[in-house]
C-alpha cells in the first residue's frame, strides 16, 4: 500500500481524532489556571530553614526582614551544581554586605554520608564562598522544591527584605535578577504573573506530548507521520491558545509536519522558532532533533541544514555552563550541516571554532 492510500484509508478516523484531541485540550483549559499553580509561589512567605548541620559559615536561624537571601539547592553528584558554585561565590563576594548566600545540600544518595558531604564542601575552598548546610531529613526538599514545583538542581530562590520569595529558577540567571532586587527595582506581582503564565503554558504543552505521538503510524515495517492531521490539530490548538505556537512540544510537531509537507514553510517556521521566546528557551533543540530524525529519510533542501546549523549556534549561546558541555562536538555538527547546506565558508568557520574551543578547554 502506498503512503497516499495508507493515509486516505484512515483520514476520517484522523479527522475525528483531531476533533477529539482539540476537545480534550479545550476541556483542559476549562479546568482553570488556578489548579495548575504550585502552592509555594512568588510572593509567598519564605518557608523556614530546616537545617541538620551547618557545614560552612555562621548559622542562620531564620530570615530577618530588611535582609536579602539567596537559597541555592545543590547535590554533590550534580555537575551543573558544581559549575554554578564559583559563579555563586563571585556574586556572594560582590554583594557581601547586602545579600546572604546559603547553599543547601539535597537529593543525596544513601551512600553519601555527612562526613563525605563535609569533605566535598571543604575541598571546594573559595569556590564555595558562602554558607553551606545540609537539610533536616528531607524537609527542605518538601517545603521548598516540591512545594514550588522547582524540583531539579541546581535551583535558587531569592528571599526579599519582606521575607517573601521574590524569584526562583536556575542560578545562572541570578546575575540578571539579583541587582534589581537589591536596588528595589523588582516588581514581585509582575514576576508572579509571568511565572504563573509560564507554568500554565508549560503544563498545556506537556499535556499534548503523548497525544501527538498518536499521529505516528506503522505499516510494513515503516513509520509514517500523519502530517496533515497533525497540522489540523495544531491549528485548532493555536487558535485556542496562540501563545503555544512556538512552545517545545507544539514546535516539534509543527516543524515535523511542515518538513514532510513543505520544507519551505518548515524553514520559515523554524527560522522564527529558534529565536521565539516561550515559557522555556526557544525550541532550537526541537528543530535540531527533527532534522536529525529525518535527514536520512527525506531529501532535505540545503536551507534546512543551514537552519539546523543556526539552531546549534542558538543552543551554544544558551548553555549556562560551557565547561561541562562538549562544545567542540556541537561546533563539529554545525560545520557538517553548513557543509550539507553548501555554505563552505561557514562550515570552515565552524571547524575553526572547534579548534579554538578545544585549545581553550585544554588550557
Amino acid at each position: 500500500m502506498c503512503l497516499k492510500d495508507f493515509i486516505s484509508s484512515r483520514i476520517d478516523k484522523q479527522i475525528s481524532f483531531c476533533l477529539l484531541m482539540s476537545l480534550c485540550f479545550i476541556t483542559f483549559l476549562a479546568q482553570g489556571q488556578d489548579e495548575l499553580y504550585p502552592r509555594l509561589n512568588i510572593g509567598s512567605a519564605a518557608p523556614p530553614l530546616r537545617i541538620r548541620e551547618w557545614l560552612k559559615g555562621k548559622p542562620i536561624q531564620k530570615f530577618e526582614k530588611g535582609k536579602i537571601y539567596v537559597i541555592e539547592f545543590w547535590a554533590t553528584w550534580c555537575a551543573p551544581c558544581k559549575a554554578a558554585m564559583p559563579r555563586l561565590s563571585k556574586l556572594a563576594k560582590k554583594y557581601k554586605n547586602k545579600v546572604t548566600f546559603i547553599g543547601i545540600d539535597v537529593y543525596e544518595k544513601n551512600t553519601m554520608s555527612a562526613n563525605k558531604i563535609k569533605e566535598f564542601v571543604d575541598s571546594m575552598g573559595q569556590r564555595m564562598y558562602y554558607r553551606v548546610a545540609t537539610q533536616d531529613s528531607n524537609l527542605m526538599e518538601i517545603s521548598w522544591l516540591n512545594a514550588s514545583g522547582e524540583t531539579g538542581v541546581p535551583t535558587a530562590f531569592i528571599v526579599n527584605s519582606e521575607a517573601r520569595l521574590a524569584w526562583m529558577g536556575h542560578p545562572s540567571h541570578l546575575h540578571e535578577i539579583l541587582p534589581k532586587i537589591v536596588k528595589n527595582d523588582w516588581d514581585v506581582n509582575e514576576e508572579l504573573l509571568k511565572r504563573n503564565s509560564d507554568k500554565y503554558l508549560e503544563k498545556l504543552d506537556d499535556s499534548l506530548g503523548i497525544e501527538f505521538n498518536k499521529f505516528y503510524r506503522h505499516n510494513a515495517g515503516t513509520t509514517y507521520y500523519l502530517s496533515d492531521s497533525a497540522l489540523i490539530a495544531i491549528a485548532d490548538i493555536i487558535k485556542t491558545e496562540p501563545k503555544l505556537k512556538y512552545a517545545p512540544v507544539i514546535a516539534y510537531h509543527t516543524f515535523t509536519a511542515l518538513l514532510i509537507n513543505d520544507p519551505t514553510k518548515a524553514y520559515e517556521y523554524g527560522k522564527v522558532a529558534i529565536a521565539a521566546p516561550t515559557y522555556d528557551y526557544p525550541p532550537y533543540h526541537q528543530i535540531i532533533e527533527v532534522i536529525n530524525r529525518y535527514s536520512d529519510d527525506l531529501t532535505l533542501p540545503p536551507k534546512i541544514y543551514e537552519l539546523g546549523a543556526e539552531a546549534y549556534q542558538a543552543e551554544i549561546d544558551h548553555i549556562a555552563y560551557p565547561e561541562i558541555v562538549d562544545i567542540p562536538k556541537l561546533y563539529n555538527k554545525m560545520a557538517a550541516w553548513y557543509w550539507r547546506a553548501r555554505n563552505k565558508s561557514k562550515a570552515i568557520d565552524a571547524e575553526k571554532k572547534v579548534i579554538k574551543t578545544m585549545k581553550k578547554s585544554n588550557g
